[in-house]
């Protein structure tokens, strides 16, 4: 806790004496996200749920995030004209590091974003939403590498490009909101299937294939990095993704089998 306040006073400082104004959308991004949990609880059902109201936010933030990065995306893509050269370059150390070269819109998602966390982390250590520290670590580190980045003004687009996973976490939340909402669909479910389909395809190609190919171009521009933190605060980051997405794999094939798998098991061991 003591952690957030020092953080809240660090981008208030920012704004007020540094005149950064454009890091106002991180206080916006911690506002609206509570005032999300607020209306959210407000009609929820009649127990209120904590983890519900925290995994509805959740699923609000990942669907605003990566649409926004795909728009992102897709608009810079645009911009090159049909370049294939500039299309190449647009992934280039210099485009993805300078702050000069930030694609529009990237900088106030990215505050957005860190808005979120710094809500998120808040909202678990209040109601105690979580089952041990991992979590909470990795919301600290995200906070620190998201508030240096802003701070500096650089590698914003490369932050931008790890937010492509917020795709595949809009399915992870809709599988949690939907068992609390809907217990009664069974794997015989369209939706539920569609849903399995979904989660597991943006798991691969948005969450480890995007990860696995942000650190290996980060490994390959290391020379290019000038001495500083940015470059070891990167591959810590992404280290740390990387082993996050093995243990959500393990969960998220636990939790496969235990819905889609073993009640039909079951069934013919009965019959």
């Amino acid at each position: 806790m003591a952690t957030l306040v020092l953080w809240l006073v660090s981008i208030l400082f920012e704004i007020v004496f540094n005149k950064r104004s454009e890091l106002i959308c991180v206080v916006v991004g911690c506002f609206f996200f509570q005032l999300a949990n607020w209306v959210i609880r407000f009609f929820a059902s009649p127990s209120r749920d904590p983890l519900f109201v925290n995994t509805s936010v959740s699923l609000l933030h990942s669907t605003i995030i990566s649409s926004s990065v795909i728009f992102i995306l897709v608009n810079q893509w645009l911009i090159t004209r049909g370049s294939l050269s500039g299309r190449v370059f647009m992934f280039d150390h210099s485009q993805l590091f300078a702050g000069t070269s930030t694609w529009p819109c990237a900088y106030s998602a990215l505050c957005f974003s860190c808005g979120y966390f710094a809500y998120d982390q808040l909202d678990m250590l209040k109601y105690r939403l979580y089952n041990d520290g991992w979590i909470l670590v990795h919301h600290l580190i995200l906070l620190i590498c998201f508030t240096l980045a802003l701070y500096r003004n650089v590698t914003i687009n490369y932050l931008i490009l790890t937010l492509i996973c917020e795709l595949h976490s809009i399915f992870l939340h809709v599988r949690k909101v939907r068992r609390r909402m809907a217990p009664g669909l069974t794997k015989r479910s369209m939706f539920v299937r569609i849903e399995w389909l979904l989660n597991w395809v943006t798991y691969i190609t948005a969450r480890c294939a995007a990860h696995i190919l942000i650190t290996t171009k980060l490994i390959w521009d290391a020379p290019k990095f000038e001495k500083g933190v940015e470059l070891p605060l990167a591959l810590f980051g992404m280290a740390e993704m990387n082993l996050l997405n093995v243990f959500l794999g393990v969960d998220l094939f636990n939790a496969y089998r235990k819905e889609m798998i073993q009640p039909q098991n079951s069934n013919h061991h009965q019959e």
